[in-house]
Formats: structure tokens, sequence, C-alpha cells
């Protein structure tokens, strides 16, 4: 007799994301090779010369992240936005408020922060900005992103009194927040999240393309194509824009 076969519980990967999963590894490392700031876990800001502007306005950026905190409960969890977030995402106290998502604007929450949308649209290669907010109490497990292709960036706005009670893990490195200072670096090496202190650790995440010779350009490039038309960005789309 025939045997019942338990429904699939996720839809099969596409070929083609198939494939990219199983070269990632290969694609980070030509990527590593090519990078012009070098390959190590945490990057000098002054590598990045927008930086430095960004953090000229950030009491502006902070402002306007202090009006929508007036309606926090509004602002989603990360886990309901990305469900490739969900194994490490701390239920209701790792919120994001997407402005940039992998290349998709948020037309809605970029017009509620003009002066941000304004200051990120500025960055060269920029795939990715939005509000983080870590709850007091909330911690992020090891883990790691999935290309060298991008580099991340946190521009603190909000850190607590206790700067050493919230901090990142990251490789051989401790990492603290400091207000209006930005934190560069390469996700692909494994990392994890406490905020052990009693307030709110707001940043502004942003994802930008790492400076690479042409031929890893190319390669990182449909990567970051393929990551954005993945089932699991496609699956935040309503949110992310």
């Amino acid at each position: 007799p025939a045997v019942d076969r338990p429904a699939r519980t996720r839809p099969r990967l596409p070929p083609i994301y198939r494939l990219g999963k199983r070269l990632r590894h290969r694609v980070s490392a030509l990527v590593a090779r090519s990078s012009r700031v070098g390959d190590q876990p945490v990057y000098d800001s002054a590598l990045f010369p927008w930086i430095a502007q960004v953090e000229a306005r950030w009491t502006e950026i902070r402002d306007e992240l202090e009006v929508l905190l007036s309606r926090r409960e509004a602002i989603p969890p990360l886990a309901s936005i990305s469900p490739d977030h969900r194994r490490i995402a701390p239920p209701d106290k790792w919120k994001s408020f997407f402005l940039h998502g992998y290349g998709y604007r948020v037309e809605e929450n970029l017009a509620r922060c003009p002066k941000t949308a304004e200051i990120v649209a500025g960055i060269p290669g920029l795939n990715s900005a939005f509000f983080s907010l870590l709850d007091p109490g909330a911690h992020i497990p090891r883990h790691r992103g999935v290309t060298k292709a991008f580099l991340t960036a946190h521009l603190a706005l909000r850190v607590p009194a206790d700067r050493d009670s919230c901090r990142m893990e990251l490789h051989d490195r401790t990492l603290l927040w400091t207000e209006g200072k930005t934190v560069v670096f390469d996700d692909t090496f494994h990392h994890e999240v406490w905020n052990d202190g009693g307030e709110l650790r707001a940043v502004l995440l942003i994802q930008f393309r790492r400076p690479v010779g042409l031929i890893a350009r190319i390669v990182g490039g449909l990567v970051l194509f393929g990551i954005r038309h993945s089932p699991f960005v496609q699956a935040g789309r309503p949110e992310i824009g």
C-alpha cells in the first residue's frame, strides 16, 4: 500500500539559489583576494570617506529615530520581516525599521525619515540601511553572514550607560558602541551580541558593497542579485518594500 508522505514545510529552493549556496565560499575567497581594503574582521572607518560625512550628521539621524520610538510598539521584530533570521532573532527583543533592504526602497519609511533618507542616499554601494533596535536582555547567538561582497557598518545612536554591558564578540575581538561613532566589520566572521544593560541599544545598520577589483565586483554582484531575489528576501518584501 502507498505510504503517505508528510507535506513539505518550506518550498524547495530554486536550482540557481542552491548552486549559489554551494559556491558561496569560493566566491567569498575570490572577493577577499580582490578586496581593496584587506580581509579582516574589523575595519578602520577612515578607509571609507563617506562615514565621516554620515557621523557629522548623526544627531539628525538620532532625532528622527526618537520620533519613531514614540510609537516603538509599531516597529516590527526582525523575525517577522526576515524569515531567515528567525533562528537567531530573540522574540520581540530585536526590531528593525527598514529604509532600504537588499536594494529595495521602503518609500513610506523614507518619507518618515527625510534627513536620514538624504544622508544614506549618498553612501556608495548601498545595499541595506535600517534602524536596528536591541532591547535590554536581548542575546543574538553566534552566527555569520553569507557573503564577503558587502561590509556592515553600525552608527551608534543609543548606547546603554554601562557600555560594557552591551557588546559584540566578533571573531577574536570585543566591540563596544559609542554614540555618534561607527563600527565597520565583516559579518562573515562569527559574531555574537548581548545587551545585558537596562537600556535600549539602537544603531543605524548599513550594508554596503566592499571595494574590490572588476572581476570580484561582477561575481559579487551576481551573488547579491541572487540574495535579493531569494525566497528569504522575497518573503519579507511586504515589510521591506
